[in-house]
């Protein structure tokens, strides 16, 4: 298992940012050790283009994040997903982080995991991070700032303390 995020340290103002990912939230191990194997019977070579990651392992990975993070990080969506990630992880959460290399490509990987209890699955895009997995009862997205915080009309969205 790697032990800290290592795709070519991808990073937009010192956060950790893969563009041409997927990055998947589980609500525990066994569900991430049956979407990871799920994936590879897709053909995808688990080894080269899926990473696996621990709850442990995505605090270590949002310290570092937080302790390298510029001012002009909390300008886009980083920061937010970046508190989100972190407090999925305090949860329990475990991760595979996927390169995909086009949208079509990641529909049919969230249709992969998804019967494996996948919560998140945020696509980076070089200008856009889009959320791919809807949830019954969620609401249409709004857009996020660093004062907002999070999207507040998600009900997944434990860390936003604004009003939406």
């Amino acid at each position: 298992m790697v032990t800290r995020m290592n795709i070519q340290e991808p990073t937009s103002f010192g956060v950790y940012k893969p563009v041409g990912h997927l990055v998947i939230s589980f609500p525990d191990q066994q569900s991430a050790d049956a979407a990871y194997q799920a994936l590879g019977q897709l053909g995808l070579a688990t080894g080269e283009l899926i990473h696996r990651y621990t709850d442990r392992q995505m605090l270590l990975q949002i310290e570092q994040d937080l302790q390298r993070a510029s001012a002009l990080a909390s300008v886009g969506q980083e920061m937010n997903l970046v508190k989100a990630h972190r407090d999925l992880a305090q949860r329990g959460h475990h991760w595979l982080v996927v390169r995909v290399h086009d949208d079509e490509q990641a529909s049919v990987i969230v249709s992969c995991v998804r019967p494996f209890h996948a919560q998140t699955a945020q696509h980076y895009g070089r200008f856009v991070i889009e959320e791919l997995i809807e949830h019954r009862g969620d609401l249409p997205q709004v857009g996020e700032s660093p004062d907002r915080g999070l999207d507040t009309r998600r009900p997944d969205s434990t860390t936003s303390t604004a009003p939406g």
